[in-house]
C-alpha cells in the first residue's frame, strides 16, 4: 500500500474528518472542506482524461494564488499528473523555455495572465492547450463535460511535482519531485513544528514556489489542518487577515518580516495576535537584528529553518521548544540526514569547519528533467546530495550557512562571505536591506559591492555608510562601492539574487 502519496493523505482527511476546512478565501470568504477537495480531485482526474491526457502528462499553472489555484496544485497531483506551477516572475524567455523544456501538454490560466502564455506560445511548435479560468471559482468544472473514469493508480515512486529553479545565470533546472518527496517535505514541516488538526496556516507566498506549496499547502494535508489563502502579501491588511482567520501560524521570508516591522503594530490597530504560536521564517538566511526586533516587537516566536526546492522546502529546523533554539542558524536536520564536507575532497569535515553542506533522504528530488549531467554532479550514489551552499555545524548539529559557493567572494585570496558584509550593514539604523556581492578587480580578484534600500522616510548618505561600514568590518572588508537602489532582485520565495546585483 502507498501511503506516502499526496492521494493517501487526501482520502485519509476526507475519511476521518470530511468536514473540517482545508482551504480558506478571506477575499471571498470561501471555504474547502475535504471531502471536497476529495471530490474535486477525483473531478480533475476525470477533466485531464477527457482532454486526451495519460497518466504523468505535465499540467502547468500559471496562476496568481487563489481557490481554484489551491485546488489545482493539489488535483493534479492526486489524479496522477504531474503538476508544473509556472514562476510568475519569469521572463518572457525563460517562460518559452520552461513550457519547452518540460513537455507540458495543458495550461491552466487566468485572463489576466493569458495574454503573457499566448505570446509566450507563439514561439513554441507544439501544441499546448490552454484553459482560461478564474482563480477565485468555487466550482470546477461541469459534471456534464466529465468522463465518468477510475483514477489512474498512483505510486509514492510517480513523479508529483515539476519545478524549475530561479536561477541567475544559464536556464532554469527541472526539478523533479516525486509523490514520496512532496509528502516527505509535508511530514517534516508537520513533525517539526508540532502540528495538529487545529492549525491554520496564513500562506502569504506564492504557490509557484516550493515553500508556498509544501508547507502551506502539503503539510496541512498531512495533518489535518487548514490553510488560509490570500491573492498575495500585503503588508497593509497582514495582521488583519491572519487575526480574522483564526491563523494559530504564520510562514514568511526575511523580506515579509522587514516590512511588517516597518509597518504599524497590531495592537495600534486593536487586533490580538495572541493565538499565533510561532513564525517559521524560511528561504533565506534571517538576519539576526530581524529576528530579535521581530520578537520583541510582536512576542511572537520564531522558527528560522532552511531548505530547497531540491529537497521539498525543509531539510533543517530549529526545534519547537524555544530554549533550544538558536538565533543565526537555520537549525538541525530534521527527517533527512546533514553533513558538512570540503568541497575539493569530499571528504567530511568536523563540527566548526566551514565546507559544503549535504542533504540525504526522502524528501530529495529524484533528479533535474532532462538533464543527466547536472543530476549526476548534485546526486551521489549513496543518495548525498550537493546543496552548493556553505557552512558549518556545531559540535550539537546545529547548521550555520556563510552563503553559496557560487556567491563567495574572494578578495586577495581571503574568502569572504556576502552575509557577513549583509549582516553589519543591516545594524545600520536606517538600513532597510542590505546585499553584497564580489566585482570583478584588476588588484585583488574581487572586490566588495553592496546595494542597500533605506527604510521608508529614512535618509542617509554614502560617506555616512562607508564610515559606517569601516567601524563594523574594517576596512579591508568595507564595500569598495555602496550603491543606493530602491529594491533588491529577489526570487519568488524573497531570496535576493546577489549575481544580478551586478546588474544593478
Amino acid at each position: 500500500m502507498n501511503t506516502r502519496t499526496i492521494r493517501h493523505y487526501v482520502d485519509q482527511q476526507a475519511r476521518e474528518q470530511p468536514a473540517a476546512p482545508y482551504l480558506i478565501a478571506p477575499e471571498t470568504g470561501c471555504v474547502m472542506n475535504y471531502v471536497q477537495l476529495q471530490s474535486d480531485c477525483v473531478q480533475l482526474g476525470r477533466y485531464l482524461d477527457g482532454q486526451g491526457l495519460g497518466k504523468g502528462d505535465k499540467v502547468a499553472l500559471m496562476l496568481h494564488n487563489g481557490y481554484q489555484t489551491g485546488r489545482l496544485l493539489i488535483g493534479v497531483m492526486y489524479a496522477g499528473y504531474m503538476v508544473a506551477p509556472l514562476n510568475l516572475l519569469s521572463q518572457p524567455s525563460q517562460l518559452v523555455y520552461v513550457l519547452e523544456h518540460s513537455d507540458t501538454r495543458l495550461v491552466f490560466t487566468s485572463t489576466e495572465l493569458a495574454p503573457r502564455l499566448h505570446t509566450a506560445l507563439k514561439d513554441i511548435k507544439r501544441d499546448i492547450k490552454v484553459v482560461v479560468i478564474d482563480p477565485d471559482a468555487v466550482s470546477i468544472f461541469d459534471d456534464a463535460a466529465l468522463l465518468p473514469a477510475q483514477p489512474h493508480p498512483v505510486s509514492e515512486d510517480d513523479d508529483a511535482l515539476l519545478m524549475y529553479t530561479s536561477g541567475t545565470t544559464g536556464k532554469p533546472k527541472g526539478v523533479v519531485l516525486s509523490h514520496k518527496s512532496v509528502a516527505a517535505g509535508g511530514e517534516y514541516t508537520s513533525r517539526a513544528h508540532q502540528l495538529t488538526a487545529q492549525d491554520r496556516v496564513m500562506c502569504a507566498l506564492p504557490l509557484y514556489h516550493i515553500n508556498g506549496q509544501i508547507v502551506t499547502a502539503v503539510a496541512p494535508i498531512v495533518h489535518g489542518g487548514s490553510v488560509v489563502m490570500p491573492h498575495r502579501f500585503s503588508v497593509t491588511n497582514y495582521w488583519e487577515t491572519v487575526v480574522q482567520q483564526r491563523c494559530t501560524w504564520i510562514n514568511v521570508v526575511p523580506t515579509i518580516i522587514a516590512y511588517l516591522l516597518n509597518a504599524p503594530e497590531p495592537r495600534a490597530l486593536g487586533l490580538d495576535i495572541s493565538g499565533i504560536k510561532f513564525c517559521r521564517s524560511a528561504s533565506a538566511p534571517l538576519p539576526p537584528e530581524l529576528h530579535r526586533a521581530f520578537e520583541e516587537k510582536f512576542g511572537i516566536s520564531i522558527i528560522e529553518t532552511f531548505g530547497m526546492t531540491e529537497t521539498n522546502a525543509p531539510c533543517f529546523t530549529n526545534p519547537y521548544e524555544r530554549a533550544k533554539r538558536r538565533i543565526g542558524s537555520p537549525g538541525q536536520p530534521y527527517g533527512n540526514e546533514g553533513k558538512v564536507i570540503d568541497p575539493a575532497t569530499g571528504r567530511d569535515l568536523p563540527a566548526m569547519q566551514v565546507g559544503e553542506l549535504m542533504v540525504r533522504g526522502d524528501n530529495v528530488m529524484k533528479g533535474y528533467y532532462k538533464d543527466p549531467a547536472n543530476t549526476a554532479q548534485t546526486l551521489q550514489a549513496d543518495g548525498w546530495m550537493h546543496t552548493g551552499d556553505l557552512g558549518y555545524m556545531d559540535a550539537d548539529g546545529f547548521v550555520f550557512v556563510t552563503g553559496r559557493i557560487k556567491e563567495l567572494i574572494i578578495k586577495g585570496g581571503e574568502n569572504i562571505a556576502p552575509r557577513e558584509i549583509d549582516e553589519a550593514l543591516l545594524r545600520h539604523p536606517a538600513v532597510l536591506e542590505a546585499a553584497a556581492v564580489g566585482m570583478p578587480d584588476a588588484h585583488y580578484g574581487q572586490e566588495i559591492m553592496a546595494c542597500i534600500v533605506l527604510k521608508p522616510g529614512e535618509h542617509c548618505s554614502l560617506d555616512e555608510l562607508y564610515t559606517f561600514s569601516q567601524q563594523e568590518l574594517g576596512k579591508y572588508k568595507t564595500p569598495k562601492l555602496i550603491k543606493l537602489v530602491e529594491s533588491l532582485p529577489k526570487g519568488p520565495s524573497g531570496k535576493v539574487q546577489r549575481l544580478k546585483l551586478l546588474e544593478t
